[in-house]
């Protein structure tokens, strides 16, 4: 499994990643890290893949252990709070470490 660190160091700074996840190289921008069963996923934004734009930008669920040749990127993001919502029940006591909450970046 990767080490959770650049995960940690990409939502603090709110940096993106560039990771391959199903054979596709994409360009995350990283919202929260929390676990599930006893595993670490990420909630992403899609900022690219296969180093095109989606066709919409949506927040997305990776595993951890499913994203391969993980690098942090020196482009910053905007918390997309519109996409992620940090209220959701599903990180209800399993958040890691997340963005900034909305009230907080204001």
């Amino acid at each position: 499994m990767n080490a959770p660190t650049m995960f940690f160091e990409a939502i603090a700074l709110q940096k993106c990643l560039m990771a391959t996840y199903n054979k596709m190289v994409v360009k995350l921008a990283p919202h929260i890290l929390y676990t599930r069963h006893d595993e670490m996923f990420i909630d992403a934004v899609t900022i690219e893949r296969d180093g095109r734009p989606p066709r919409e930008l949506k927040l997305g669920t990776f595993k951890l252990a499913g994203l391969n040749d993980v690098s942090l990127v020196d482009e910053k993001f905007e918390a997309m709070h519109g996409l992620y919502d940090q209220g959701d029940s599903k990180y209800k006591g399993v958040t890691l470490f997340a963005v900034e909450p909305e009230s907080a970046a204001a």
